[in-house]
């Protein structure tokens, strides 16, 4: 980075923060600027609201509501709707989450989150997206264990053989799904492989009301793998995150413990690309 000189004539490196910027104290926040972000943010979750009703729900004042507001719309964050008298959330408040949208890279995102998931269970964490009705693997964080699971980036997979890609085929719309099924062939890999479509929805409705998904040896004999969807900012499942590992480590007995951190990573990657952690109804 290039030098800058100062008024004195000293030369200093550009910074991109102060000094004390990990001090979160009151003296370094503003506080009208944090209760209009609160304002902002609630409105966002509830829009369609009268002035009255915001201020009544968030206990302050309606002339302290009103002007956060009036602000707001200045920017374009918040219009008002004159007819109804409610207010919304503006179109330049989309046009700024589609700028960090732009700039959010889903594997960049993901990797300290699968390195703390990898270290967490001891397991290879997996990062993969549907691709022409099949698993496509972003990214992988390798376990230090002599025996483990390898999906290097670039690998394809089953989707009903797979952890990922049933967690992603759970939370798929009834009519996308069937016409998926009616057209892959539910290869048996193993003994275990779910090759029978009835059978299949039938697990694919217990993942989506468990909210994880397990690969119980379905693809390779003795690899398991535990998985759970990562959602968009319209609720729709665009990845998964699982960890992968031989039976005699995750076993039966252990896929409820570990499909805790897995559960808790694909939301924590959820909420880093803008996502809704709240899946969709059935």
């Amino acid at each position: 980075m290039e030098s800058q000189t100062n008024s004195s004539g000293t030369g200093r490196k550009a910074r991109g923060r102060p000094r004390g910027w990990e001090d979160k104290t009151a003296q370094n926040t503003i506080k009208s600027l944090d209760r209009a972000m609160e304002v902002f943010e609630y409105l966002s979750e509830a829009q369609g609201k009268p002035l009255t009703m915001l201020s009544d729900e968030m206990g302050q004042s309606p002339a302290t509501v009103y002007r956060i507001l009036v602000t707001l719309e200045g920017r374009g964050l918040v219009e008002f709707d004159h007819e109804e008298q409610v207010w919304h959330i503006g179109p330049r408040a989309f046009v700024i989450g589609a700028r960090f949208l732009r700039r959010t890279s889903l594997v960049d995102r993901a990797r300290p989150i699968m390195r703390k998931l990898m270290e967490a269970t001891g397991e290879t964490a997996n990062l993969g997206i549907e691709k022409e009705g099949a698993v496509l693997f972003l990214s992988q964080v390798e376990t230090h264990a002599s025996i483990r699971a390898f999906f290097p980036p670039g690998t394809l997979s089953p989707m009903h053989a797979s952890g990922i890609g049933k967690a992603l085929l759970a939370h798929m719309d009834h009519e996308r799904l069937d016409r998926l099924l009616a057209s892959a062939e539910l290869q048996a890999f193993t003994e275990r492989s779910i090759t029978d479509p009835v059978a299949l929805k039938d697990n694919l409705r217990t993942i989506r009301a468990s909210g994880y998904s397990v690969d119980n040896e379905e693809k390779n004999s003795g690899m398991r793998c535990i998985a759970a969807p990562v959602f968009d900012m319209n609720r729709e499942a665009v990845a998964g995150i699982s960890v992968s590992g031989p039976t005699s480590r995750v076993s039966e007995a252990e896929i409820e413990r570990l499909s805790r951190p897995v559960i808790e990573a694909a939301q924590q990657l959820t909420l880093a690309i803008g996502g809704s952690v709240t899946p969709p109804p059935t």
